[in-house]
């Protein structure tokens, strides 16, 4: 296999699973495809996610592993090509909202039929005999049987016809038809019956019941998946249809798709804001609550940058698209969620095994029970043998195995999708909820990453107003984020600058120019001594108060001679303390890990709470990750929490990678879980997300597992030889049902966590 090539992603809605072990078998099938390195399949999406090479395999290839798997492959929304991915998601949701009415329209018809079957049969039989009862039953029953019920006949005869065994289908199928086609011959040839001794009972309301209330779960389960999938429908439906176009002729509207990197868009007071852009004409408040969980508006003004999908208050504005289609910001979130809905948690994984052996373990206990019961059972024993039968096979049901984790995942990060805190799936909110330690970055992580000047200190009685103007001058042709903050200052002072000459920069030192006839240098203390201007020790208290702050000093010199320093800080966000501290309360033990000097890095952990032992100041990249590596091999659990970029190794190297990012940079590679609004409270929220919905997972498979190991038993009659009772085919098929949508209420319920901020 070429691993070298590109390999390309795709999601194939598949058509007919119904519980683990169909997810098994496409998985399997789909993996072992030449040019396939991963196949992930989700019952709880029906959806199969594939990693492949595009030149050893196509999608075709792909629709044929999965229909040799016996299953079918949803086709494409015509307007997929066409239309916007929402057009497409809605098209597609409008499809399974017709399959979901179908379905429920043959629920409710089939336990009509079984209830007044049911009824009819205690009904006096001067009033109508039990022959006539089985005749009159016997067309609205087999009506059920083959119309309502044909979804299980077809789904085991394709696992049949491919040579694959039995899947959950199959035992609906067996127990009906055993029902069904037992009082049938009963109903058509009552005589021969009794010649033979057999007890002339119909049991037409029990597989009208058992194909009824199997149904009604399918259509209970279904109706929870549509609301664990609401965070994907309420992202999609941020982005408008129209844009407001501004041309030389005027303004005019035109349709999303065909606004192109460039142009320039008008948002009116009340409109969401188009697509990525930055503002080029006015201003206005902007409500960024779908990116980053917070109601109050923030500010734009021009230059500043606005995400698609957001909403305008109260101003107007000009904006240049920036991003369009699939690039925004939005669509790029939506895409994360969806491969995060769609994924799998290594927790899954004894389920995924339970119940590839579960159906043919079924078949057998139940092929078992009926010789049990006919050889020690009392009279008639045909009759309660096959009853048993039935009960043994409906009541076994591996879909709620299936639905255990990807429900759960579902629902937990949709939810924190609405918080601005994008998962990418099962392993990485396993991870989280496994932490021992949060190594944090300190810039753009714990500090807003915007340098800005704190404080001018003048040497020798020079003015300060003409050492910022002077410095500002110089540094105007610098591109060093500390230049832009010194220059930054001048313009929020309103200092006019004048033009600088001669300029000369010494890269991650300092600058040199010729300012109004001046010779002015700037840059670190060690960049002036190298021009041969030494500060003196009246500087040496400012620069120990600059270093105790964490700020740092750029020296200044003019002509030759010191002129002051001036401070930049790069302000600790005001969430950070809350941040740590959360972290702290949750039993995780955090650390700071910069390229910073000590002094500085030390003086921040003092602001937020970080004990100076656990600081690792002046790293490298690579030897933030070499941190990362020591603490796990001491067995701790790492998070990594980092601005994605210069953190990238030591994100790829942490057990959990988490990226501080923002509304146009919310797809960080080498992270594992992004933060789209940079509030670093949300890594503690993430733990907390992460806590409670590996706990429901196990909840969900405790209940799945346990609910067979009680009632598989119970059907075959274990308590019958004590106290005489026994489980009707309909009641077991109600418990099923019940099982199923258990599950996916119990992994709802996580629709109600905390996403606020911790803290």
């Amino acid at each position: 296999m070429n691993t070298s090539a590109t390999v390309h992603e795709i999601d194939l809605p598949v058509v007919g699973m119904t519980c683990a072990s169909c997810v098994n078998r496409v998985e399997r099938f789909l993996n072992k495809t030449p040019g396939v390195e991963t196949a992930t399949v989700n019952l709880a999406t029906e959806t199969a996610t594939i990693r492949y090479l595009p030149d050893v395999a196509g999608r075709d290839d792909l629709v044929r592993a999965v229909e040799a798997a016996g299953y079918e492959v949803r086709p494409e929304p015509a307007a997929r090509t066409a239309a916007s991915s929402a057009g497409a998601g809605a098209l597609e949701a409008e499809e399974r909202a017709r399959e979901l009415r179908t379905l429920g329209r043959q629920a409710l018809v089939s336990v009509l039929v079984g209830l007044v079957v049911l009824g009819a049969m205690w009904l006096p039989q001067t009033l109508v005999g039990l022959e006539d009862l089985n005749r009159l039953a016997l067309l609205p029953a087999t009506l059920v049987q083959f119309w309502a019920g044909r979804r299980f006949y077809d789904a085991a005869w394709r696992s049949f016809r491919h040579g694959f065994g039995t899947n959950m289908s199959t035992l609906v199928v067996v127990g009906t038809t055993a029902a069904w086609a037992y009082s049938a011959v009963v109903t058509l040839w009552p005589d021969l019956v009794m010649r033979a001794g057999i007890e002339p009972a119909s049991y037409f309301d029990t597989s009208a019941l058992i194909v009824g209330l199997v149904l009604t779960g399918r259509w209970l389960e279904g109706r929870a998946r549509h609301q664990t999938t609401g965070a994907i429908r309420a992202l999609l439906a941020l982005r408008p249809d129209t844009a407001r176009l501004v041309t030389p002729e005027g303004d005019r509207d035109v349709a999303l798709t065909d606004v192109a990197v460039g142009d320039l868009l008008r948002v009116r007071p009340g409109d969401r804001v188009p697509v990525d852009g930055i503002v080029t004409a006015g201003a206005s408040a902007v409500d960024e609550a779908m990116l980053t969980g917070e109601p109050i508006p923030v500010d734009k003004a021009v230059a500043d940058e606005v995400i698609g999908g957001t909403t305008n208050t109260t101003g107007s504005f000009v904006m240049r698209a920036t991003r369009v289609g699939e690039e925004t910001a939005l669509a790029r979130i939506v895409d994360l969620v969806r491969r995060a809905q769609g994924s799998k948690a290594p927790i899954q994984a004894l389920a995924d095994r339970v119940s590839g052996v579960f159906v043919p373990f079924v078949l057998a206990a139940g092929v078992v029970t009926l010789a049990l019961w006919l050889g020690l059972g009392p009279e008639p024993r045909l009759t309660h043998s096959l009853v048993a039968f039935i009960a043994v096979v409906v009541v076994a049901c591996p879909c709620a195995m299936g639905l255990a984790t990807p429900t759960a995942i579902l629902v937990a990060t949709g939810r924190a999708a609405e918080a601005g805190l994008l998962v990418r799936g099962g392993e990485a909110l396993e991870a989280a909820g496994h932490l021992d330690v949060v190594v944090l970055d300190k810039t753009g992580t714990l500090t807003l990453g915007r340098p800005t000047v704190a404080g001018l200190t003048p040497i020798d009685g020079f003015d300060p107003g003409e050492l910022l103007r002077l410095a500002a001058a110089a540094e105007q042709g610098s591109e060093h984020p500390l230049a832009a903050a010194v220059v930054a200052r001048a313009g929020l002072d309103g200092v006019a600058l004048p033009t600088a000459t001669a300029f000369e920069a010494s890269p991650g030192h300092g600058v040199a120019a010729t300012v109004e006839g001046h010779r002015v240098v700037v840059g670190s203390t060690r960049f002036l001594a190298g021009q041969g201007v030494a500060l003196g020790t009246d500087a040496d208290a400012a620069l120990d108060a600059a270093a105790a702050a964490g700020r740092t000093p750029v020296a200044v010199a003019i002509d030759g001679c010191p002129a002051g320093l001036i401070e930049i800080a790069d302000p600790v966000k005001p969430e950070a303390r809350i941040a740590v501290a959360a972290l702290e309360r949750l039993g995780l033990e955090t650390w700071l890990v910069t390229g910073d000097a000590v002094a500085t890095a030390e003086a921040v952990a003092r602001q937020v709470g970080i004990p100076a032992e656990r600081v690792r100041a002046g790293v490298l990249p690579a030897e933030k990750a070499e941190l990362v590596e020591s603490l796990r091999a001491a067995k701790r659990r790492v998070a990594m929490v980092g601005d994605g970029l210069n953190d990238a190794p030591a994100l790829a190297a942490a057990d959990l990678g988490i990226a501080i990012g923002t509304g146009a940079d919310v797809a960080v590679e080498a992270s594992d879980v992004t933060l789209v609004g940079g509030d670093p409270r949300l890594v503690a929220t993430a733990v907390v997300v992460a806590r409670r919905t590996i706990r429901t997972i196990r909840e969900n498979l405790v209940w799945a597992f346990g609910y067979n190991v009680v009632l598989i038993p119970l059907a075959m009659g274990a308590l019958y030889p004590f106290l005489g009772i026994t489980v009707h085919p309909a009641i077991a098929a109600g418990a099923m049902a019940l099982s199923s949508v258990s599950v996916v209420a119990n992994s709802l319920r996580l629709r109600r966590l905390p996403i606020r901020p911790a803290g």
